[in-house]
């Protein structure tokens, strides 16, 4: 099926994640948080703590921290009430970029994010301003080196655990969701003891930027890397061709 996807690229991703592992844990942290508060502490009947532990594990984070991030939320001493916040604007040449935050102080985490923007040449834009050009899928990646199964039989078995689309790139497969099946999809994949590489729902962009000038990308990856520094910055989808 299709291979249209950036974010498949293993040797990439492994980068940013080595990028990223110091602040894994505070991103982990707080979505079990969230995911206890809406749905309860037991992960056999709280699908979203399902997804958020699954997603804990393949970061390594191990299991006594996400252990006791449950048990603290579950007991509701100390902990923090987390509101979601997703802001959009744009970068330089027109770069699409959607953050979406877990706070506890709104202003601050508004104030961090128009600064980011801003010290990159971007700016904040109104709620709704990018969303319509991306697409929010549950995507599943697998490291081709770490899975040993034909790649026939596993788009096969994607697509009968409910998966939407299967692409065969390059060093890496790619699997995409309607992010309602997400969960029962990534299921089946961990049922089958299918090593997964990541497993999200993202904000995937239908159209891709190229920046051409070396000024510009500079200042794109300035957005990015101060959005990455902040605690508060959960996750920041954008159009950036980076290849």
């Amino acid at each position: 099926m299709s291979g249209h996807s950036k974010f498949a690229n293993i040797k990439h991703k492994k980068e940013k994640n080595d990028a990223a592992k110091g602040k894994i844990f505070t991103v982990i942290g707080r979505e079990i948080a969230v995911a206890v508060k809406e749905g309860g502490p037991d992960p056999a009947n709280n699908s979203k703590l399902r997804d958020v532990i699954a997603k804990a594990k393949a970061n390594n984070v191990p299991n006594d921290t996400i252990n006791n991030g449950i048990k603290k939320a579950a007991g509701g001493l100390d902990s923090v009430n987390y509101e979601q916040n997703v802001y959009e604007g744009y970068g330089p040449s027109g770069v699409a970029i959607i953050v979406e935050t877990l706070t506890d102080n709104k202003n601050r985490t508004a104030a961090n994010v128009r600064a980011a923007f801003s010290k990159g040449g971007g700016n904040v834009g109104t709620p709704g301003c990018v969303s319509f050009m991306f697409d929010r899928k549950g995507q599943i990646i697998i490291d081709k080196e770490e899975c040993e199964m034909d790649p026939d039989e596993l788009m096969m078995f994607a697509l009968d655990a409910g998966a939407e689309d299967f692409a065969d790139n390059e060093d890496s497969y790619e699997v995409l969701t309607d992010p309602e099946q997400f969960s029962a999809v990534r299921e089946a994949f961990e049922q089958k003891g299918i090593p997964m590489l990541e497993a999200d729902v993202k904000m995937i962009p239908q159209n891709w930027v190229s920046l051409k000038s070396e000024e510009d990308q500079k200042k794109m990856q300035r957005i990015l890397d101060l959005l990455d520094e902040d605690d508060d910055v959960q996750a920041v989808f954008h159009s950036w061709d980076e290849e």
